[in-house]
This record gives structure tokens, C-alpha cells and sequence, in this order.
């Protein structure tokens, strides 16, 4: 399923509608115009000689994001030129993608860009009539697009955070038939980073099933406000019957902003939850672990000044999920023990209780806004990074989107070169033979 295993995913992981690929209702326009004026040749022409209508072509197909992207959706692009690549005859679709030659990438491979358009690298290379596929070019670039910006996205991020888990939350900021395909893209992104970073590294976390859907993960998550509000505000209310009624499995993080005072629900959460514990540890219940606390998450809108944080009259420093709070929090939960009522010989084990409460930030963070935490030293354990992984690149000058020229024709005496001004047919030691009839 990438470049780490060396397989492709097949094409049935994509659910493709294939009906509507081949009738052109992803494509742009112009394609179907395009395709028009070469069947039209290709009727009317002679019937010798070179014919428009007939015409072979090379395709090349690349992204110039500087300095370099990390390429996703190749298998699902390759999906789409296989169940794609055709022509009706008498209202008949007749496939012909095993007339193609084709070389691509795979998944989880860098392409590099320096910022030449006559040395950009493909990542996909295409040679076949071109009335047979030029309807797919817009969903071909579509998938590849989508697929390397969230891929890219994530990898910043998670080398910002310097290899603590990153949650990937921004299934909420975009329509959901994409989830499957951008929580695929994190995976990689993953994987990658694993790879190029020599180490474990954290493991992927996403928050709905959709987002496992290619790669067999599940969605994994604890608790909205909207609880917190059912319970009137009581967050430690709400977190005590969520430790009480969901699986033990599930990770125990109250969301403690809910009354913008992240400091003291934090801390009422933690007693609350030490004495069911412990009253259950005290009487042999095997059930007391249920009533732990692995983390707390401040959410402070950027608007907000948690009331905990005092003031210093620079928005940056006072408000939202600031560096300031972060501390105060992981100072105060862990010695937090120190306030309660412990019998003998407990101490040891509230202190445990309390070092084991991690800090998950989350609240319009990204790559910029990690690194500076990561420089300050912040005590964040874990991020969770939204809609900034949708984003195109801000870098100057560049972009995150892929294109596709045709670069040479095939003629009698061999394939001349047609490539536009600007562009030309670059080679590549790195592609590699693609065989569709795998997919």
C-alpha cells in the first residue's frame, strides 16, 4: 500500500464511481471538448499517416511544493486510470488500460522541487491514446493534490512536535466523503516519519472509523463540550460517569475549559476522580483503574483569557491555549496529591496517579505555533492539529497542486518532443513499471 511494504492498494479499496468517472462528470469541461474534437479526427481523418485523433501520447504528471512533497494518492490515481481509460462504442464502454504504458511512484516517497519547471520530477508518467484517458486527467490530479498536501501537512507538523503523538482532528472542517482518503494521507505521513526519523515515533490517532477506512485504523477519542453542557457545566460530573460507563480502554481526558478555567477543573477532576479510585482501591474493587485520569485537554478559544492566566496585556501571551497555561497546568496536576486526604502509605501511589496526567493541547494549532512551543519548552505532551492540515502551502512561491503536460507524440518514426514553452519531458531513475491488471 506505499513505498514501505512495496504494494499498491487495489482498486476496489476506493469505492470509485466508476459509471460517471468514464462519462466525464469529474472532469473539467474543456476535456470533453477535447475528447470530442479528437474522436471527430479521428472519424473524419484520413486513413493513413499521422491522425490527431489517434494520437499517442506521453503524460507527465508533477507538483513543484519547494522544497519537497510527500506524494499520496498515486494508488487511487492509478484506481481511476485503470477503471477510467476507455471509450463507448454503441453506448458499450470498452476499457483499454492494458494498452497502457504507465511508470508512477508510490506512497511515501519525497518529491523534491527546487523551483525549476524543466527539472521537476514526475511522479506519474503515462503513454496510451490520449482520447482514452484525457477525461481523467482532473480526478487524476484531484486525488494526487488532495492526497500529498494533507501528507505534507501532517509530516511538518509532526517533525514540529519532535515526535510526540499529533491527534489528527480536522474530519469536522471539510466534507465528510473525504475522510477515508485524508486519514490515509496522515498515516503515511506517519509512517514516514518513522522512517526518516530512525525511531517508533508515535503511533497514528484519528478520530472517526472513516478516517481507517484504507489501512484498517479505528477512531479513537473522549469527550466534546456538548457533554460537559448536558451535565450543566459539571465537567467533573461528566468525566466521573464517563470513567463509570465507557470501556476502560478508552483513554480517561477530561476537556476542561468548558468554564474557562482550565486550572481548577483540572484539578477538581483529578481529586474527583483519586477518590472513586482510591475508595474503590480501598475496598478490592477491581474496577478502581476505571477512575483514572490520563489527561486533560485545554481548548481556550484564541478569543479567551483563561481566568487562571494573568494578564500581561500582549494578546499572544494571555490568550487561548498559551505557553503560560500549559505550565501552570503541568505544574499544579503534578502536585496536585499534595492536597488531599490520603491515609498512610497512599502517597506513593496519588503521586503515581497524578504523574501520569499528560497535557493534550488543542485549539487552532499548527506547524508554526508547535515549534514554538517546542522552543519554549512547553510541557505539552500531545497535539491535536485540525484544519491547518488542510491548507495549502504558505510558503512564497510555491504550491501544493499538481499538474499534468503532454510532453511528447508518438509518431512513425518515434516519439517527438511536443512539450509546451516552459516545460519539457524530464526522466527519472526512480519510476517504476506500474501493472494495472495487480489493481
Amino acid at each position: 500500500m506505499s513505498t514501505f511494504d512495496g504494494e499498491r492498494l487495489p482498486a476496489s479499496t476506493f469505492k470509485l464511481d466508476s459509471e460517471r468517472l468514464r462519462s466525464g462528470w469529474y472532469s473539467d469541461k474543456y476535456f470533453s471538448n477535447i475528447l470530442r474534437t479528437l474522436q471527430g479526427n479521428a472519424a473524419a481523418g484520413p486513413g493513413a499517416g499521422y491522425l490527431p485523433g489517434e494520437a499517442w501520447v506521453e503524460l507527465q504528471v508533477f507538483t513543484r511544493r519547494q522544497p519537497r512533497s510527500l506524494l499520496v494518492g498515486m494508488d487511487k490515481a492509478l484506481a481511476i486510470l485503470k477503471e477510467g481509460c476507455g471509450y463507448f462504442e454503441g453506448g458499450r464502454f470498452v476499457p483499454t488500460w492494458s494498452e497502457l504504458e504507465v511508470e508512477a511512484l508510490q506512497d511515501g516517497e519525497w518529491l523534491a522541487y527546487g523551483g525549476d519547471p524543466l527539472e521537476v520530477e514526475p511522479a506519474l508518467r503515462i503513454r496510451g491514446r490520449y482520447r482514452d484517458f484525457a477525461l481523467l486527467e482532473t480526478p487524476l490530479l484531484g486525488v494526487l493534490t488532495r492526497g500529498t498536501r494533507i501528507a505534507t501537512n501532517v509530516y511538518e507538523v509532526l517533525e514540529a512536535a519532535r515526535g510526540k503523538p499529533v491527534l489528527f482532528f480536522p474530519a469536522r472542517f471539510d466534507a465528510h466523503e473525504i475522510q477515508a482518503a485524508d486519514g490515509y494521507a496522515y498515516q503515511i505521513a506517519v509512517q514516514r516519519y518513522r522512517l526518516d526519523a530512525g525511531r517508533p515515533g508515535p503511533d497514528p490517532q484519528i478520530s472517526t472509523d472513516a478516517q481507517g477506512d484504507w489501512w484498517g485504523g479505528a477512531g479513537g477519542g473522549t469527550v466534546a463540550h456538548s457533554l460537559i453542557a448536558c451535565y450543566l457545566g459539571d465537567t467533573a460530573g461528566a468525566m466521573l460517569d464517563f470513567a463509570r460507563y465507557v470501556p476502560s480502554e478508552v483513554p480517561r481526558i477530561a476537556l476542561v475549559d468548558f468554564n474557562n478555567d482550565c486550572l481548577g477543573e483540572s484539578l477538581q477532576v483529578a481529586r474527583v476522580l483519586w477518590e472513586e479510585h482510591i475508595r474503590r482501591r480501598r475496598s478490592g474493587d477491581p474496577e478502581a483503574d476505571r477512575f483514572r485520569l490520563d489527561g486533560v485537554r485545554p481548548d481556550t478559544a484564541a478569543t479567551l483569557r483563561d481566568r487562571s492566566v494573568e494578564p500581561l496585556g500582549d494578546p499572544r501571551l494571555d490568550l487561548g491555549v498559551n505557553p503560560r497555561l500549559v505550565f501552570q497546568l503541568h505544574s499544579a496536576l503534578r502536585s496536585a496529591y499534595l492536597a488531599w486526604e490520603l491515609l498512610p502509605g497512599e502517597q506513593e501511589l496519588a503521586r503515581a496517579f497524578c504523574a501520569r496526567i499528560r497535557i493534550v493541547v488543542t485549539g487552532g494549532f499548527s506547524a508554526e505555533r508547535i515549534r514554538a512551543f517546542e522552543r519554549l519548552g512547553v510541557p505539552a505532551d500531545v497535539y491535536g492539529v485540525g484544519s491547518s492540515l488542510l491548507s495549502n502551502s504558505q510558503k512564497e512561491g510555491t504550491t501544493n497542486d499538481f499538474t499534468a503536460d503532454v510532453v511528447r507524440v508518438r509518431l512513425p518514426g518515434g516519439w517527438r518532443e511536443v512539450a509546451k514553452a516552459g516545460r519539457r519531458a524530464v526522466s527519472s531513475s526512480r519510476l517504476r513499471p506500474v501493472d494495472l491488471a495487480w489493481l
